[in-house]
């Protein structure tokens, strides 16, 4: 059976030549970064390439540039890392729609002393400037907004909001492993103190991230060691999944990012053709251009997700980071959908790799387990 591949938000394919471009760093130039031999300085030179990479892909200088494992990683040396260098401020300020990693990242930092704001956001999913502004004391370190939501592809306002942290004299960082190379960042124009990148949503390897820290922050390291990535990040650096992801950022456009704009278009014009369901977040150009979320209103997503995968159709109910929880999806809760209607909700992500006739077949089969299962649906 054929797979179509819905579940991007998840994580992506290896693009064919992010990996060629890998493979020589595991079996020829394999050496340590640190090393000061021919083989390890051919690692050192590749390291440095790929930070020039991605920091020109944001307009960020190279040594603002410290990569990490990853997303996660990257927010909680984000968070963590400013809370303890600056102990004379201890507000942070959230929204209620940011990635676990953001968000537990928060509730733990509560037991060290912070406070923090949760903002609210409307219906589809923005966050309420005026609110997010009113907000903002002088105990205010840091504001973190997600920049693209992994769940309902709501796409913030982030050069608003950071305008607003320059002009209030507080840190502004966004969780940008959705958006990234899908939108447009620029770290200067858009004002961002921090923000946190990934590979493996872009078509990279897995376990490989990096975090922007624009030049003159402080931040305390989360692991002490050898003092790799400026003290900041300790570690043999992983040189084969940082130059795939610094080839998947060079692989990335623009006419790409329009292409899954269409096909997501196509896809959730059909979708919406069922009768009762319901498109959860924005529409149009404030959505990623890769993410679809419905609500099908009486149909468990659970069941629709199961039905898909049983006739190769990958898709998720929500984030994958907590997908084998049985929790309802905090994002949609907090856009206003109730319980019934977040479990009856399915999120499908796109990619570049996905076809027209990929979305024909997803469209017809999904048809068909709409019928099906409203016939035998408790939920009314």
């Amino acid at each position: 059976m054929k797979q179509i591949y819905l579940d991007n938000a998840a994580t992506t394919k290896v693009d064919d030549k992010v990996l060629k471009s890998m493979l020589p760093y595991f079996t020829k130039r394999y050496g340590n970064a640190s090393s000061q031999h021919l083989i390890g300085q051919e690692a050192k030179r590749a390291l440095e390439e790929s930070r020039h990479i991605i920091a020109k892909s944001i307009g960020a200088k190279d040594d603002e540039i410290i990569f990490t494992s990853g997303g996660t990683e990257s927010n909680n040396l984000a968070l963590k890392g400013l809370f303890f260098s600056h102990p004379e401020k201890n507000h942070i300020i959230t929204s209620k729609i940011e990635h676990d990693s953001i968000l537990n990242t928060c509730k733990w930092l509560e037991t060290q002393g912070a406070k923090i704001t949760y903002l609210d956001v409307d219906e589809k999913g923005f966050v309420n400037i005026k609110e997010l502004e009113k907000a903002i004391s002088s105990d205010t370190l840091i504001v973190s907004i997600i920049h693209g939501n992994n769940e309902i592809g709501v796409i913030q306002d982030i050069e608003e909001i950071g305008k607003i942290c320059k002009e209030r004299g507080v840190y502004f960082h966004t969780d940008a492993c959705q958006s990234f190379t899908k939108v447009l960042i620029n770290v200067k124009k858009q004002n961002l103190d921090l923000v946190t990148l990934n590979s493996h949503k872009i078509h990279g390897p897995k376990g490989v991230g990096a975090l922007y820290v624009r030049k003159g922050i402080e931040i305390t390291p989360l692991a002490h060691g050898g003092g790799h990535e400026k003290g900041l990040r300790s570690g043999t650096e992983n040189i084969p999944g940082i130059v795939g992801f610094a080839r998947a950022v060079k692989i990335a456009n623009w006419k790409d990012v329009k292409k899954i704009k269409k096909i997501r278009d196509r896809l959730i014009k059909g979708i919406l053709k069922i009768s009762n369901t319901k498109l959860n977040g924005a529409e149009g150009e404030d959505r990623l251009c890769n993410n679809i979320n419905i609500c099908f209103n009486n149909i468990e997503g659970e069941a629709i997700g199961g039905y898909l995968d049983a006739n190769g159709i990958c898709s998720s109910t929500g984030s994958a980071c907590s997908s084998n929880t049985l929790k309802t999806s905090h994002v949609l809760k907090a856009i206003g959908l109730s319980d019934i209607q977040t479990n009856t909700s399915i999120r499908l992500s796109l990619s570049r790799f996905n076809t027209n006739e990929e979305i024909d077949y997803v469209l017809k089969i999904l048809n068909k387990i709409v019928r099906k299962l409203r016939r035998i649906s408790p939920i009314k």
